[in-house]
């Protein structure tokens, strides 16, 4: 009897079914001090992995959290919240304005030492080429608004990583050590 009503109860989590992609580790709002992450099924309207993946790409091509909310079909404040609530999130939030950071200041790098080339077509009544002018410019002040208001919070990032990268000099001292150890402990045993 015990057999038949778990075959007739249906799995745990209803929603999400046995799609495994469907369910997201997520800090519960509400809890102890010791909860941890619980699997929940994401909502149709929430932060699917196709929705984050679409908001980190478009964050990483633009520096522009609004557009990559738009572009992921999220309000703002929805990003933000799942930035302070999901510490991944937050990770790759990071690294995309890294990536869209590095990126723009190449584009300004190159557009500075080559400039842009822009076309402007005339046309007559029919539609037919009437003239046509190469203008040649520096248009930066969109850039150089973007790169001031995340000047701060980048090279926050970039420090950290230098700090905690395995190529800090605490690192280097610390392995340079490691390596001075073992050839003392061969020397002892007279390899």
């Amino acid at each position: 009897m015990t057999g038949e009503r778990e075959k007739a109860r249906p799995p745990l989590g209803g929603r999400a079914g046995d799609k495994a992609e469907a369910l997201v580790a997520q800090r519960g709002q509400r809890g102890a001090a010791g909860s941890g992450p619980q699997l929940k099924a994401v909502r149709k309207d929430g932060w699917t992995p196709a929705r984050r993946k679409r908001f980190m790409e478009t964050l990483a091509a633009t520096c522009n959290v609004s557009e990559a909310a738009r572009a992921a079909e999220k309000n703002l404040s929805s990003a933000y919240y799942q930035r302070r609530r999901d510490p991944a999130f937050a990770r790759e939030w990071n690294q995309a304005m890294n990536v869209g950071y590095a990126e723009l200041e190449t584009l300004l790098l190159r557009q500075s030492l080559f400039g842009v080339e822009d076309e402007e077509l005339t046309l007559d009544g029919e539609g037919a080429l009437k003239s046509r002018k190469l203008k040649r410019g520096h248009p930066h002040v969109v850039a150089i608004r973007l790169l001031l208001a995340h000047q701060g919070t980048v090279e926050k990032l970039r420090a950290a990583e230098m700090r905690d990268g395995p190529e800090a000099e605490d690192a280097i001292a610390k392995m340079r050590a490691l390596l001075d150890d073992v050839r003392r402990r061969r020397e002892a045993a007279g390899d």
